[in-house]
């Protein structure tokens, strides 16, 4: 549930990253870093380890506006991407108010990816959340990959994987080149903000 700071007037809302390991988090979460750099208003914060990339999570708050009368703040993180640090992914879930799940569109991630997002089911359990109703947006990663001659899951089947239950917007997108990390953002910050408006009536 979004944090709200009645004195201040600030709404704070969270945004996690979730997916599979190198699947492409990271790497949304540093386009977004360098191409909203005004907006930023935090450094963000990434933390390594020796198996993972991003131990914790990536940090930094966008100025969205304002809904009935409170600023907006959005925080967005990424969870570590390997099974082994399941008990650091299920902390950052805490207090979640959107979701991106970043599948990694490579055949060989295939079973990665429904094994990480059926993770990401459970997990949200644990708090009492489902992941049919909290908002919720599904890219499919990597798919400038197709270029290099690498195989590449046709969307079709992504769809058929991830989403023929959860039926959620999604975008084909490439984390490095930028290609709908921005449209990704937008969706889920649009939908995420009309969920907390619900709860603020």
């Amino acid at each position: 549930m979004s944090f709200i700071n009645l004195r201040e007037k600030i709404v704070q809302v969270k945004v996690v990253y979730y997916g599979p390991g190198r699947g492409g988090k990271t790497s949304n979460l540093e386009y977004i870093n360098r191409k909203f750099s005004k907006q930023i208003q935090s450094e963000m914060v990434s933390l390594k380890t020796h198996g993972d990339r991003t131990l914790f999570f990536d940090f930094l708050p966008f100025d969205m506006g304002k809904i009935k009368g409170y600023e907006l703040k959005i925080q967005l993180y990424t969870v570590p991407g390997q099974v082994k640090y399941n008990a650091t992914r299920k902390l950052v879930l805490k207090g979640v108010d959107g979701l991106v799940f970043v599948a990694d569109a490579q055949e060989a991630m295939r079973e990665k990816n429904i094994r990480s997002l059926n993770q990401l089911h459970e997990n949200l359990k644990e708090y009492k959340e489902s992941i049919f109703k909290i908002p919720l947006v599904m890219q499919y990663n990597k798919v400038d990959l197709r270029d290099q001659g690498i195989p590449i899951l046709p969307t079709a089947v992504l769809e058929q994987d991830l989403n023929s239950k959860l039926k959620v917007p999604y975008f084909e997108a490439s984390a490095l080149t930028g290609y709908n990390v921005p449209e990704t953002l937008k969706k889920i910050i649009s939908l995420t903000v009309v969920s907390v408006q619900k709860k603020l009536l």
